[in-house]
């Protein structure tokens, strides 16, 4: 239920059909700056959410006020059924946060850590957080086993992100908040993370906001994605809706007779059913290629920008 003032009226725990996250209206002003101006999206329980922007897009704004971190100025934010400004430790214990970077703590070794912090998880009502991840399974899953007695500073760059990863999950969070999650992995330990989000989603249904400078990681991780510009929501859907939102040409390439061919066409499917009507068996080598994510994202930010700076130029005319 809804209150006239725009709040839920909700139980102490978040009803199974209810979204993992919902935000009305959300906006944010620092002085006479509006850097949030009515974000409002929903995120269901298992699904990866990717909130993509240029830098001062509101996003990490965004973030920090849905972990609780920061008070909003406007709107409604609730998540697993709670509101993140006044929300207790039993709901804390239920989220988690993988921090851009985290130094705490140098002196420890990794596996001393990672149990230190699982007790904090232990002794919670909800069953879920009743069990925090057994230290061993947990340092296998991200990928330090191998340097469970390191003390932390002595670790890599990349180990160091892997431990911060582990140190926001230890607790099976039911929610999971990841800024930034790979910078600093080479490609084989970005790719295990990937694995490690998909088997948090599909196994354990946690649900998963991501933030990500990092195109083609959202592409492979996001079931849906909010692109922010100027602290608005600008676009929203899968990679595939956007990218048919923006109208983009795919590019057919094809082989026949030992000559190599490439086209662009709106309509991919159109395209080849026309070409194996005229050539059949002939052709050979087929790949369509559609636009990717950072075709798309680009497009749509840069036609913001183009229609925030007409606009400001039309009212610049009327004023003077």
């Amino acid at each position: 239920m809804e209150t006239m003032t725009g709040e839920w009226v909700t139980g102490r725990e978040a009803a199974p059909e209810q979204p993992a996250l919902e935000v009305r209206d959300l906006r944010m002003r620092y002085g006479n700056h509006d850097v949030l101006q009515g974000v409002t999206f929903t995120v269901r329980r298992g699904e990866v959410l990717a909130l993509l922007g240029p830098n001062g897009a509101g996003k990490t704004t965004t973030i920090e006020i849905l972990e609780g971190f920061r008070m909003r100025s406007a709107g409604a934010v609730r998540v697993l059924g709670a509101d993140p400004a006044t929300a207790g430790e039993a709901w804390r214990a239920r989220v988690g946060v993988v921090l851009q970077s985290w130094r705490d703590h140098g002196k420890w070794r990794v596996r001393e850590l990672l149990h230190h912090l699982g007790t904090y998880y232990a002794d919670h009502s909800t069953p879920r957080i009743s069990r925090p991840w057994p230290v061993d399974e947990l340092m296998e899953l991200v990928g330090l086993d191998a340097q469970a007695g390191t003390r932390i500073n002595r670790l890599s760059g990349g180990q160091r992100r892997r431990l911060d990863v582990a140190i926001g999950i230890v607790g099976r969070p039911e929610v999971l908040f990841l800024d930034e999650p790979t910078v600093g992995f080479d490609p084989a330990a970005r790719r295990e993370f990937h694995d490690l989000v998909h088997r948090l989603t599909d196994v354990d249904d946690t649900t998963v906001l991501l933030t990500t400078h990092d195109l083609d990681e959202a592409e492979k991780l996001a079931d849906r994605i909010v692109i922010l510009a100027g602290g608005r929501i600008i676009a929203a859907g899968s990679a595939d809706q956007l990218s048919r939102r923006v109208a983009a040409e795919s590019e057919i390439r094809w082989s026949r007779a030992g000559s190599r061919y490439v086209h662009s066409a709106a309509d991919a499917t159109a395209f080849v059913r026309e070409l194996f009507l005229q050539y059949g068996e002939d052709i050979a080598d087929l790949e369509v290629r559609r636009a990717s994510l950072e075709d798309t994202y680009m497009t749509l930010v840069r036609d913001f920008e183009a229609g925030r700076g007409a606009a400001a130029a039309a009212a610049f005319e009327v004023v003077r």
